[in-house]
C-alpha cells in the first residue's frame, strides 16, 4: 500500500480538514509517512487568504515538484483554500501536480489516489463549498495529545469587504450542538485531551444560519461539564454577535477559559464602514467595557488589520491611541492584503506597501511594550499551567500555556522542574517576566 505524507498550512480550521483526511486515509489503509522524501504521494492543504500564505502554499508545492525528481515521491496531490481559488491556474503552471481538490473535496482524495497511477491528472473542485463535517468523522489529532481543536461551523457569511472567505469556504454551516458534544466527549475519551479549543470563521454566529440567533452561549454551558477535569477555550468570535449571555457564561464557568478572542479589526468608524464589518467604535469601546467589567482577570485578544485602503495617517493614529488606551493583553496585526474577488480589491487610495509596512512595525512596536508592562503584574504569582512540551536542550525546562495563552499564537510559560509530564496542569510560580513569555518553577 502506498506512504502518504501531508502538509497542512494555514490556519487551525484547516488543520482540522488534515485531521479528518488523515483518518480517511488510515481507514482505506494508506501508511502516513514521517517525511516526504519516504512518501509515495505528498498532499498540501494549502492556504490562500492573503499573499503570504498564497506564496507558502505555491513554495511548499514547488519544493515537492523538485522531490520527485531526487527522492521515492511520485505523486503531488493539492487540496484546501489555494486549489478551491485557482484550481485550473495551478494545474496549468505546475505540470507536476497529479491531483486537485476543493477545500469541500478533500474527502474524495483517499477514493482517487490509485486514479492517480493511471495518467490522468484529477480535478474536483465544485464551485459552492458545501462539506460540514461531524462527529461521525474520525481524526487523527495532528495536535500534540493533550489539545484539540473543534471547529462548530464552516464557512461565513458575514463578507467583510477585505476577505475572500466566502469565496474559498462557501456561506456560513454551523453544526448541530449535540454533533460538537459528541465529538468533544469522543477526543476527550479517545485522546485524553485536556484542552478543548472551539473555532469556527465566527463563532458568535453558530446556530444563527439554523436558528436566527446565536447558540454559541448555550454550547458552552453543555460543553464545559464535558471537559470537567481541562480547559474549554474560544476563538474568532465577532464584536456583533458578542451577546451579554456569552459573556455571563465565559465569568461564571470555571473551566472555561476567561479568555476572550475579539478580533476588532480597526477602530475607526469610516474604516470600519468601508471593510463592512457591521460595528461601531462606540460599540466595541461598550462591549469591551461590559466584557472586563464581568469577567473576572479577562485576557483580552485582538487582531488590526493596517493599511486598509484610503487609511489616512489620522486614522491610523486613532487606532494607536485606542490600543495605548485599551491595553489588549494579546494582540495580532496584519498588513492588508489586497486580494482580487473581495469589494475591497477595488478600492481607490491603496496604501503604498513601504507606508503599510511602517504602521506594522509601530503597531507591533507598541504591542510589545504594552504586552512587557502587562506580563510583569504577574510577577511572584502563581498559576495553573498546562505542560506542553520539553526542552530538548535545556535539562528540567519545559515549555507550557497558561490560560491567558492559546495554542500556537500567543506565548508561553517557561517552566522549571524535575518530575512534570507533558499533557498534566501544575502549579507553577512565576519568577520572571519577558514581553510575551513568562518564567517559572513549579510547585
Amino acid at each position: 500500500m502506498k506512504k502518504i505524507y501531508l502538509f497542512s498550512l494555514g490556519c487551525p480550521r484547516n488543520l482540522v480538514d488534515s485531521e479528518v483526511l488523515l483518518a480517511l486515509l488510515e481507514k482505506k489503509g494508506y501508511e502516513i509517512a514521517e517525511e516526504p522524501e519516504n512518501a509515495d504521494v505528498a498532499i498540501v492543504n494549502t492556504c490562500g487568504f492573503i499573499e503570504d500564505a498564497k506564496q507558502e502554499s505555491v513554495n511548499t508545492i514547488l519544493q515537492l515538484a523538485d522531490l520527485k525528481k531526487t527522492s521515492e515521491l511520485e505523486k503531488i496531490v493539492v487540496t484546501g483554500c489555494l486549489s478551491q481559488r485557482y484550481p485550473d491556474e495551478l494545474l496549468d503552471q505546475i505540470a507536476e501536480i497529479d491531483g486537485i481538490f476543493g477545500t469541500s473535496d478533500f474527502r474524495e482524495i483517499p477514493g482517487k489516489i490509485e486514479l492517480l497511477y493511471s495518467g490522468e491528472r484529477v480535478r474536483a473542485v465544485r464551485d459552492r463549498p458545501e462539506f460540514l463535517y461531524d462527529d461521525t468523522d474520525q481524526r487523527k489529532l495532528i495536535t500534540p495529545h493533550h489539545f484539540a481543536y473543534v471547529k462548530i461551523q464552516e464557512g461565513c457569511s458575514n463578507r467583510c469587504t477585505y476577505c475572500i472567505i466566502p469565496e474559498l469556504k462557501g456561506p456560513r454551516r454551523s453544526r448541530t450542538m449535540p454533533s460538537v458534544l459528541e465529538e468533544i466527549k469522543y477526543v476527550r475519551d479517545h485522546f485524553g485531551v485536556k484542552e478543548i479549543v472551539l473555532i469556527g470563521q465566527d463563532t458568535t454566529s453558530f446556530g444563527i444560519d439554523r436558528l436566527g440567533k446565536s447558540e454559541l452561549a448555550g454550547l458552552i454551558r453543555e460543553a464545559a461539564p464535558l471537559m470537567h477535569d481541562g480547559w474549554l477555550r474560544v476563538l474568532y468570535t465577532h464584536p456583533v454577535q458578542f451577546t451579554d449571555e456569552l459573556i455571563e457564561v465565559i465569568a461564571t464557568t470555571s473551566n472555561v477559559c476567561s479568555y476572550v478572542d475579539l478580533p476588532i479589526q480597526h477602530i475607526n468608524d469610516a474604516i470600519l464602514r468601508k471593510m463592512n464589518r457591521r460595528v461601531d467604535k462606540r460599540a466595541i469601546v461598550d462591549l469591551i467595557q461590559r466584557i472586563r467589567k464581568k469577567i473576572d482577570s479577562v485576557v483580552l485578544r485582538t487582531s488590526v488589520i493596517v493599511g486598509f485602503p484610503g487609511e489616512s495617517e489620522k486614522q491610523f493614529g486613532e487606532l494607536m491611541d485606542f490600543l495605548l488606551e485599551t491595553r489588549f493583553e494579546r494582540m495580532g496585526a496584519f498588513i492588508y492584503s489586497r486580494e482580487e474577488g473581495t469589494a475591497a480589491f477595488e478600492y481607490k487610495e491603496q496604501v503604498p506597501e513601504q507606508i503599510k509596512r511602517e504602521r506594522f512595525d509601530k503597531v507591533m512596536a507598541l504591542q510589545q511594550r504594552i504586552s512587557a508592562e502587562n506580563n510583569m503584574k504577574f510577577f511572584g504569582k502563581t498559576l495553573d499551567v498546562l505542560i506542553e512540551e520539553k526542552d530538548p536542550s535545556e535539562k528540567d525546562i519545559f515549555f507550557g500555556r497558561s490560560c491567558m495563552d492559546a495554542p500556537e499564537v500567543d506565548g508561553m510559560v517557561y517552566v522549571k522542574g524535575t518530575d512534570l509530564k507533558v499533557g498534566e496542569f501544575r502549579k507553577v510560580r512565576i519568577s520572571g517576566t519577558l514581553e510575551y513569555d513568562l518564567i517559572g518553577e513549579a510547585l
